[in-house]
């Protein structure tokens, strides 16, 4: 049962802007708000968390007769985690890979230019 200071499990339904939409296992809903994700400042929600993640949360109390108020960071730090925020997703090889072939190119295209400037000279 879902009450305040309670730890529960749930699962992000829907990432926000400001926040995380949870779904709890009574069927009810609760938002995480961003100042509420890890200790640190979280610019971006999807950094952390994404859609369909399972989470363990604690409930800070009712915002309205539907909606909990939640937190990720309380809930770890309750559950004695050594590491009170949760990780940041690494960056992937992708976009490594994506970055390396920008630069390539952009050096590419500038040898290009410096040439066809040359040759007029």
């Amino acid at each position: 049962m879902v009450e305040a200071g309670s730890v529960v499990e749930g699962r992000v339904a829907k990432l926000l802007e400001y926040g995380a939409i949870v779904e709890l296992p009574d069927g009810n809903s609760g938002l995480i708000h961003i100042s509420e994700i890890a200790d640190e400042f979280v610019r971006d929600v999807a950094e952390y968390l994404r859609e369909g993640d399972a989470v363990t949360v604690k409930v800070l109390g009712r915002k309205d007769e539907k909606r909990w108020e939640l937190s990720l960071k309380q809930a770890q730090a309750t559950a004695g985690a050594p590491s009170a925020r949760p990780r940041r997703r690494p960056v992937t090889q992708q976009f490594e890979k994506r970055l390396s072939d920008f630069m390539k190119d952009s050096n590419r295209r500038l040898n290009e230019l410096r040439r066809n400037r040359d040759r007029r000279r």
